[in-house]
Formats: structure tokens, sequence, C-alpha cells
């Protein structure tokens, strides 16, 4: 079994460790907002904004920050990174909740910002929490404040701002979406809380498994908060072993975050559990398909994996034989992004079953394979003159686009003419499902286009 390293505990003489053994002034504080992140370099997660030279980076360092409104999901550190975003402009901070705060507060804030502003030159950052409680009128007391550059505005919200927050608002506001961390950032969050001695367990003496840090990671749901909560409370509940040290397991972890742990890893169990959900969707079982989407949903495997797994395979074994199951595919991925977990289970489930008892085909991935193999060891065909573009000009005078004839001018809107300059065989539809309709209308044309071809091979004989 991997284990971390033993973290020592810390200086007996460390006053903020005495604090924590006597339970003075520290000891109420959550892990979570003890290692609220100070820094840039502290914080973890959303590179894709703040990433070097990224917008969003490269105005804080530079202090041009406007006004900003961060959505994601709980726990992706829209509160940290207001708080670095102040810290690092020298900025005063203020912080409202769209829950607890009325408009007689809101104004007292506003006033003392432009009475700031004036008298010191020193800007005020206004931090609103969950700004899609506010209502309209609510919103609209900010507006002018913002406009006129009193206050920068940072607003939080777990909801679309297109949606929840005014439309005013919105337009004078840099819109920046936070995601779910990933799974080893989550980790390293936990590793770095249990070797902090300032302000994490690192005046404890524990041994954690790496199973159990994993456990943790995964079942977070790209939520630091929840996972930090869960860690301390493993951490304090757990009692010591005869050597002093608190021995975190798996069996631990489990109960902390009260959720139990599947064999389920990166390296394993991940590519074997969507191996069987794939295989099993292909062999039209839906329940074995049921059970190994139930097996990945309680895992903590992210929602955007398995619906990009519905769509692919829509695509590549259901196909033409049941053409609305990639619709429906698509649509699950929709649905699922946008309401999360755990309502996302539903229209995967759907998505599923529904793929799993649909007809079989996988004449699509034979026919663009065919084709590509074609393309990349045959002869390049040239573009017969018909079908050339003759719009330009002086195309006339090319021959270009002469001949051609246009398929809604004849009977079935059908023509039988040469597309490709050669003869090639890369669609073979199957008598599956709808693509037997399919089949029989590409029979019928590809007869007629063979008939059309002796004849005219006939005639210039």
């Amino acid at each position: 079994m991997a284990q971390h390293e033993l973290f020592p505990a810390a200086d007996t003489g460390d006053s903020v460790t005495n604090q924590r053994k006597e339970g003075d002034g520290f000891s109420h504080i959550p892990l979570a907002a003890r290692m609220r992140p100070r820094t840039l370099s502290e914080y973890i997660g959303q590179s894709h904004i703040l990433g070097p030279g990224h917008l969003l980076r490269r105005a804080i360092e530079a202090d041009r920050i406007q006004s900003l409104i961060f959505f994601g999901p709980p726990g992706t550190g829209k509160t940290s990174l207001a708080h670095i975003i102040a810290q690092q402009t020298k900025s005063r901070f203020e912080r409202l909740s769209g829950v607890e705060s009325n408009v007689a507060e809101m104004r007292r804030v506003l006033a003392s910002a432009a009475n700031r502003l004036e008298n010191t030159g020193q800007s005020t950052i206004l931090f609103v929490d969950e700004i899609h409680r506010f209502n309209k009128a609510q919103q609209d007391v900010l507006l002018p404040d913002v406009e006129s550059g009193v206050v920068r505005l940072i607003g939080a919200t777990t909801h679309n701002p297109f949606f929840f927050v005014n439309s005013p608002l919105v337009s004078r506001s840099q819109i920046f979406e936070l995601r779910p961390l990933g799974e080893e950032e989550l980790l390293g969050l936990l590793n770095r809380a249990l070797g902090d001695g300032e302000r994490g367990l690192g005046y404890l003496k524990i041994r954690a498994d790496e199973e159990a840090l994993r456990h943790l990671s995964r079942i977070s749901d790209g939520d630091a908060r929840k996972a930090l909560n869960a860690l301390e409370i493993a951490a304090l509940t757990t009692n010591p072993e005869q050597t002093g040290e608190i021995h975190l397991t798996l069996e631990v972890a489990e109960q902390s975050i009260q959720k139990k742990a599947v064999v389920y890893d990166d390296e394993d169990a991940h590519y074997d559990t969507i191996s069987a959900f794939i295989k099993s969707m292909r062999g039209s079982d839906p329940d074995a398909a049921l059970y190994w989407l139930a097996k990945m949903i309680h895992a903590g495997e992210d929602p955007r994996f398995i619906a990009r797994r519905l769509v692919i395979h829509a695509a590549e074994d259901v196909g033409l034989a049941d053409p609305m199951a990639l619709v429906l595919a698509q649509a699950a991925t929709q649905v699922a992004e946008f309401v999360g977990w755990p309502e996302a289970r539903i229209p995967l489930a759907e998505a599923t079953i529904y793929i799993a008892t649909a007809f079989k085909s996988n004449s699509v991935v034979k026919s663009i394979d065919a084709a590509l193999e074609d393309v990349r060891t045959g002869r390049t065909l040239p573009v017969p003159e018909h079908l050339r573009d003759g719009t330009y000009a002086g195309a006339k005078r090319l021959g270009h686009g002469q001949g051609y004839q246009y398929a809604h001018d004849h009977p079935g809107h059908f023509v039988a003419q040469d597309h490709l300059g050669a003869v090639r065989r890369y669609y073979e539809p199957t008598e599956q499902g709808v693509e037997k309709k399919i089949r029989d209308r590409v029979l019928k044309w590809r007869e007629q286009v063979n008939e059309a071809r002796t004849k005219a091979d006939g005639g210039g004989q």
C-alpha cells in the first residue's frame, strides 16, 4: 500500500501550534479557510484563465483589474481569487453577501468607497458573494459606482451570470468561468495542508495512505472546500496509534466524506470500466451498461468523460441504423453539463439505455476509414470539370461547371451523374433499422448511375 511520508509535528515553540493545542482563537477556523491561498503562486487550478500570459493573470499583475464576475461550482476558488486580487492590487477589500446584505448596507459600503477614493486615492474592491441572489433593484444600486470606477466589483456566483445577473451589470464586467479542480490538483492541496505547520495540519503527526487521499480527491467532485473539510474531519476524529501517529486509511477517508470507495483508478479499473460500459452498449445489454454507468458515477467520474463516450459510441456503433442515437447522446451531453450532479445521472442513463437498445451499424466508421485510406495511399483524384466552381470570371472559358446537372430539376430530386471521376465504393449500408431504407435508396441510385455510365461508354465507342 503506497503511503505518503510522515509529516512531523511542528516545533513546540511555535505560537500557532500552541494556539491550536490550547484551542485559543485558531481551532474554530475551518481548515479550508486557514488554507486559503494568499498569492497567485499558492493558488491551485484555473490555469485556463490564470496560466502565464493569460488575460486575467496579466491584468492582476499589472493592477489593471476592472469589474469581474466569477462563476463556477462551489469550492473552485472564487472567493480566494477575489482576496488575492485585493492584496495584489493593494485595494481595500469590502465584502457583501447576496443572501444577507440589503440596500442600506450596500449604500453605506459604496459611500465609504467614494470617500476613500477621494481622500486617500485608494481604490476599493467590492466582493459580492452569490451575486445572483440580489434582486434587480439591488443589482441596479451597484451600477453607477461600478460604471464610474468608485468600486471595482468582483461578483461570485454558482449560476451562469448571463441568465441570473442583470444585463447592464454583465456588460460592464469581464466574465470568467472557474472549473472544478482536477483530482491531481486536489491531491496536491491535501498534501500541502498535511505538511503546513502554520495554517494546516502539520502540527499533528499524520500518516496518510495515498489511496485515502486519492479517494477524498476523487469524491470531492472538484470542490477544494469539500476535500479539505473531509481531511480535517478525518484527522481530528481519528484516535492516534500508540506511537502518537494519526493513521488516515481508506476506511477513515470513506467515513469522513460518507461515501464508499470503489476499485477505480487511472491505471486499471478506470479504463476497464469504461471498456465494459462501451462493450455492454455495443452488445445491446442495457442492464450491464447501466451498472457500469452507475459504478463510474459513484466513483466520481467526470460526467463530460462519460458523455463523450456516449457521443462517440452513438456515431461509431449505432450510426445510421438509428440516427437519433447521436442526437440524444449530444442532448444528454449538454443537459448533463448544464444541470451537473446528481441530476446529470438521468440524461446520461437515458442516452445509455437508448444506445444500448438501438439497432447497431458500424458502416459509417468503415466507410470513412476506407475513404481516408484511399486518399492516403491512392492517386489523388482531380475534381471533375462539371463539378468545379463556375461562378467566378473566366470559369466558363476554362470549362468549369459546364455540364453540371442540378439535382432538384429532376424527378425525385436525383440525377445520375458522375460526382467523382472514378468508380469507388466506400459506404456499404446494412439492413439494420433506419439504414435499411437508406440502403434501398443508395442501391437504386447506384444502379441508375451505372446505367448512365454504361450508356455513356457505349455511346463513345
